[in-house]
């Protein structure tokens, strides 16, 4: 096949797409667009096609592993089922007597979805779900390794809609192999661009002409303070770490700690399973993980067996270590250990006391990861105000598993999400988790309503007392 017959494929799944997006908003209704919804949440978490596809997303990514995999497909589309459960996106939404204005919701289009090849399954079934909520069609570009899975998936949701009678051309993909040149096509045919994954496919995305909202570059560090409750904070470390292999952007990082608990710390994530690795022997790791200047292969997302030995710590570690914490105290691009891992390894680093913690934080997140998200082990309230005011990031989380909590969770108020928003600070157009919000968009009717027209007293009276007329 032709280059030119390549685009053309694209433009005919394009075409197609927008035919049944307008079909569906024009037969509308919220039941329908709930009921497409539902059959999309169903197709991933159905107990045996959801192993299926995170045994065929291990098995083609090499990232990851089942059992988490399997945990994320069900509770990150639950969870996003909770909280659009009663959302309103058909007909009038909104009417507000006192302003005369009605809000009636309006779909955006055609959805263009960029998915990444660490969450093949959840992250496409996310956006399907926000995007057929709000009477969306949307065609995805899943990474070349993604493939497989996002295509079984959509196996799936056909399947699904054959049941209720909906349109298979409201969900398709990219036709395989993946090529920029097919996904650039895509880009600029939708209605709406979202982007969850690399940060040139993020670029890409904002200049390709068509409305976009694209995620930041995840680089999680977390402060552990001589207030925190170290057990805890060591068992939530070590689950979010650990936790499919690292393959979250909400994973952490690097942890910074006060030395007032250093070294108790350090024995907390030992019997958590996290082997130290001492600043002497940094240079090695860093030669390891980094062979020619990318991140090792043998790493990236493997199991602790695997890493361990790619490390070259066999025998150097504990009989059951599940994770490593690299000593450092560098940061900056000569320093690649302050830099996002993708591993189950931690950059530690020591800080005399809370002010320097968040100096050495601010320093990461300036190098990268700006935007996205720091953590805060501390019974110090005032704490997390002070790091939210003064770092450059869109979530503070406090004594939470950070790629648990990030995203979304049961206990927490945020909305379930696999992409988020890093506001300016990332290069983003939004500073919140992606979620069904951001595939919705209103007419307003406006009616006349009595004036309200303040007297310039009512305005400049306070500041003329200060400064004068």
């Amino acid at each position: 096949m032709t280059a030119s017959d390549e685009l053309a494929a694209v433009e005919q799944i394009m075409a197609r797409a927008k035919a049944a997006q307008r079909a569906y908003e024009a037969g509308g209704s919220q039941e329908r667009y709930d009921r497409a919804a539902q059959a999309v949440a169903w197709a991933i978490m159905e107990p045996a096609r959801n192993r299926a596809l995170a045994e065929l997303s291990v098995a083609t990514t090499g990232i990851g592993n089942v059992p988490d995999k399997i945990t994320k497909n069900h509770r990150k589309t639950l969870g996003l089922m909770r909280d659009i459960a009663g959302a309103r996106t058909f007909g009038v939404i909104r009417d507000d007597p006192a302003t005369g204005i009605t809000e009636i919701a309006r779909p955006i289009g055609v959805i263009g979805a960029v998915v990444p090849s660490t969450n093949p399954g959840a992250t496409p079934a996310n956006n399907i779900i926000n995007a057929l909520k709000c009477g969306n069609a949307i065609v995805l570009s899943p990474s070349p390794k993604g493939v497989p899975t996002c295509a079984r998936l959509l196996e799936h949701i056909h399947s699904e809609f054959a049941k209720i009678g909906a349109d298979p051309d409201l969900v398709q993909m990219v036709p395989a192999p993946g090529s920029k040149a097919k996904t650039q096509r895509m880009l600029e045919l939708s209605d709406l661009v979202v982007v969850t994954g690399s940060q040139d496919n993020v670029r890409r995305a904002y200049t390709c002409g068509t409305p976009a909202i694209g995620v930041g570059a995840g680089n999680v560090t977390v402060i552990v303070d001589e207030t925190a409750d170290l057990t805890a904070t060591a068992a939530k470390i070590a689950a979010s770490k650990t936790f499919d292999n690292a393959t979250s952007c909400s994973s952490e990082n690097a942890v910074v700690v006060v030395d007032a608990i250093y070294d108790a710390f350090v024995a907390a994530l030992a019997r958590e399973g996290g082997a130290l690795v001492p600043e002497a022997d940094s240079a090695d790791i860093v030669a390891r993980l980094w062979p020619d200047g990318h991140l090792s292969r043998a790493v990236i997302a493997q199991d602790a067996d695997r890493m361990i030995n790619a490390l070259g710590l066999t025998g150097r570690v504990s009989q059951g270590t599940r994770f490593v914490a690299v000593e450092t105290r560098g940061i900056g691009p000569e320093h690649p250990l302050s830099g996002e891992k993708l591993s189950l390894v931690l950059a530690l680093y020591r800080a005399s006391d809370f002010a320097e913690a968040t100096h050495i934080v601010a320093r990461i997140l300036t190098h990268q990861g700006a935007g996205h998200s720091v953590g805060l082990h501390s019974t110090q309230d005032a704490r997390a105000r002070h790091l939210g005011a003064a770092l450059p990031t869109c979530r503070v989380i406090v004594n939470q598993a950070h790629c648990f909590a990030t995203g979304g969770a049961f206990n927490n108020g945020l909305p379930f999400s696999l992409s988020m928003g890093c506001g300016s600070w990332g290069g983003n157009s939004i500073d919140d988790n992606l979620n069904w919000r951001h595939f919705l968009q209103t007419t307003k009717i406006v009616r006349e309503i009595s004036p309200r027209e303040p007297t310039l007293d009512e305005i400049f009276g306070d500041y003329w007392q200060v400064a004068g007329q």
